[in-house]
């Protein structure tokens, strides 16, 4: 029996017998899916994207070097968030200046997975390199937003508006400069376009670094709905100030909290982080930055906090946090169990989140 074989045959009879059960929760904690990991898939990070990983064993998943996009794949994968107290997933999302999508194949099979009705969706645009490159662009894009996915029951939800994270705040702002345009203008473009369609809109989610105050106090201006951040790797205010433990990591993922608590002009999502060391991608600029792993004790202590400090937000509506990530093992931020740890990771996820 293959590896993926006997580890679903695992769930299947953890599963029959009652399984992990979560409890409720008037908290929810999701997790960024990066979907790289299905080989010879344009914008993969490589044409071979397990092979940079294979010399760090102890970041080989508990599945194997499995193939990302596969429907048992994605079914073992989403049961695990479930049992284990996450309350929805983030798919890292890709548009070309090509008005292509790229790396949905895990989107997709979450898609064609039953467990997508105990799980909601949302998604990342992955907005980091050189996209919007114009206002055409930018309306493809969101008019596939509005065909394929914002109508689909499973879309998270806030205000009754699907949830869309925009990957950098200041990066859309300087492409839509760029051509022209701004934040503003392009955002509530998208918002008319999904009432036109007979939606609600959408509830746009500014990822903001603490070196830009500047937008979480603009965010409501240019129409946003909420704040937050992908990863974070320096004090809010010290962006040359790299984390060198995952101690100080955690330190600066909390300065970051206090700092979207003071001064965001919408609510905050909170971020929070499974690690950083980028070293199977060629490592980070600052080779010390590659040293904020986590221990187990290390890593629940993070998430103790973070649950605090949503609770202690005083905003309205619900209190999310997102951790990065499910399965980001090329700069080592991942949650998905591993061969070494197996659920440990998850385990604590359960303790903190799952009450």
């Amino acid at each position: 029996m293959s590896r993926l074989g006997a580890v679903l045959l695992g769930v299947a009879c953890a599963l029959a017998s009652g399984g992990v059960s979560a409890a409720q929760s008037d908290l929810a904690l999701g997790v960024y899916y990066f979907p790289g990991w299905r080989a010879d898939t344009p914008a993969a990070p490589s044409s071979k994207p397990w092979q940079p990983i294979e010399p760090y064993p102890e970041r080989k998943p508990l599945l194997g070097w499995y193939d990302e996009g596969e429907d048992d794949v994605m079914r073992l994968q989403l049961d695990w968030m479930i049992q284990y107290g996450l309350k929805f997933v983030v798919f890292d999302w890709y548009w070309g200046k090509d008005n292509r999508v790229y790396l949905d194949h895990a989107l997709s099979a979450y898609f064609r997975s039953p467990q997508k009705t105990q799980l909601p969706f949302s998604i990342l645009w992955a907005n980091h390199g050189d996209v919007p490159t114009s206002q055409a662009n930018f309306e493809r894009m969101v008019d596939w937003w509005v065909k394929y996915y914002a109508s689909r029951p499973e879309f998270l939800r806030v205000d009754g508006k699907p949830v869309v994270f925009v990957f950098s705040a200041l990066d859309l702002a300087e492409r839509a400069k760029g051509f022209g345009s701004s934040t503003r203008q392009l955002l509530a473009g998208a918002q008319q376009r999904a009432r036109d369609a007979g939606l609600p809109g959408f509830y746009f989610v500014a990822g903001v670094t603490g070196d830009t105050p500047d937008l979480l106090r603009d965010a409501k201006a240019m129409g946003y709905s909420a704040v937050s951040a992908y990863n974070l790797h320096a004090p809010a205010g010290q962006q040359a100030k790299l984390s060198y433990s995952y101690k100080d990591l955690s330190a600066a993922y909390q300065s970051h909290w206090k700092q979207y608590a003071s001064v965001s002009s919408v609510p905050a999502i909170l971020p929070l982080t499974a690690g950083w060391d980028r070293r199977p991608w060629g490592g980070t600029y600052d080779p010390k930055h590659d040293q904020c792993m986590p221990t187990l004790d290390e890593f629940k202590s993070h998430l103790s906090d973070g649950r605090k400090a949503m609770e202690a937000l005083k905003q309205t509506g619900p209190k999310l946090g997102v951790v990065c990530c499910w399965n980001e093992f090329g700069e080592g931020s991942f949650i998905e169990p591993t061969a070494k740890q197996g659920k440990a990771r998850l385990e604590r996820v359960l303790e903190v989140f799952g009450r």
